[in-house]
């Protein structure tokens, strides 16, 4: 038989996840915190397959618990990651406000005729 982890496992493992985001965010290691975030949506969707009805009030306790620590990582994690995302939208931006210096040489048959 195969191990259906519960809600609440779910939700811990989660958290850990969201835990070593905001570690990696912090160390500017985005291809660590891409993989990690992959893991956390894999999680999220597992987490929609297995609503369960009957929780515990412990059980809803600490899910509770557990999913502010999650915003809570979750917010530090873009405190980390916005600055950086604006940094990369400037640079892809301003693409346009190169100068393009084809211009000035594009009609470089005059240059040539003159020496002709």
């Amino acid at each position: 038989m195969l191990f259906m982890p519960s809600q609440i496992e779910l939700y811990r493992q989660m958290s850990v996840f969201s835990a070593r985001m905001v570690r990696a965010a912090r160390a500017s290691d985005w291809d660590r915190l891409i993989e990690l975030e992959r893991d956390v949506a894999a999680l999220r969707d597992a987490l929609q397959e297995r609503f369960e009805l009957e929780v515990s009030e412990i059980e809803t306790g600490e899910k509770r618990r557990l999913i502010r620590s999650i915003l809570k990582d979750d917010a530090e994690v873009r405190r980390h990651t916005e600055p950086w995302m604006e940094k990369v939208r400037m640079f892809l931006g301003q693409d346009h406000q190169r100068p393009n210096l084809e211009i000035p040489f594009a009609d470089l048959s005059i240059v040539n005729n003159i020496h002709r």
